[in-house]
């Protein structure tokens, strides 16, 4: 079976668990289906990636485990009192593992531009939320969000310093980087500050575009 024909079937099959996902998130759906579709989600993106990178086997490594914390971290989230805290240690060993990856192809901080804007933005959301915070969860926060701005910097440094062979993998990356920004942004922003409408829908959609364009950033194989 060629890729052509198999990547329309996953990204069909990707889009319908995360849609109920967020239907049982939003409470359309019995919320205990979220156990069921939640790691499947990510678990299609995992197969999505599985199948790519052959050319660049350690950056392939280090994506793949990215996946999979993140995979931990969604099951600890599906208890979000007791689950946060994992989750969160879960999503950040993630984001060194996206860091390390997107190293592979050029060095830390190579564009500082990037870094530059990615701290503004962080610094933003944490000065809006800082007070909702609480002082237990102020450090790990704070962690999380410095390696989560640092793998959305370092994707956007691939891309702006890509050949023009990778830029299109490149642009993947620092797409997913920003949609992560976004879908953690959304989320923190919930819990917080104040209670967004729908929020679920904003932040599983998001937060799937984001994992589905990283592991999009690993090439894909040739048809034979």
């Amino acid at each position: 079976m060629t890729s052509t024909r198999t990547l329309p079937r996953l990204a069909a099959l990707t889009m319908l668990s995360a849609a109920l996902a967020i239907l049982a998130a939003l409470g359309a759906l019995p919320a205990t289906l979220q156990f069921l579709f939640k790691p499947l989600t990510t678990l299609l993106v995992i197969a999505h990636a599985w199948r790519r990178g052959a050319s660049a086997p350690r950056q392939r490594r280090l994506i793949l485990l990215g996946l999979v914390l993140s995979l931990g971290g969604d099951v600890a989230l599906l208890w979000p009192r007791q689950g946060f805290l994992p989750g969160l240690v879960a999503f950040l060993l993630a984001h060194l593992a996206y860091i390390a990856a997107f190293c592979v192809p050029v060095r830390l901080a190579a564009r500082p531009v990037a870094f530059v804007l990615y701290a503004l933005i962080a610094l933003t959301i944490l000065s809006q939320l800082w007070p909702g915070i609480p002082g237990g969860l102020q450090a790990p926060v704070v962690a999380y969000v410095v390696c989560l701005a640092t793998m959305a910097a370092q994707a956007l440094v691939w891309w702006r310093a890509s050949t023009p062979l990778d830029a299109a993998l490149a642009r993947r990356a620092a797409l997913g980087g920003a949609l992560f920004m976004v879908s953690d942004g959304l989320l923190a922003t919930n819990k917080f500050g104040a209670a967004l409408p729908l929020a679920a829908l904003g932040i599983l959609a998001s937060y799937w575009l984001a994992q589905w364009c990283i592991a999009s950033a690993l090439r894909a194989p040739t048809s034979p």
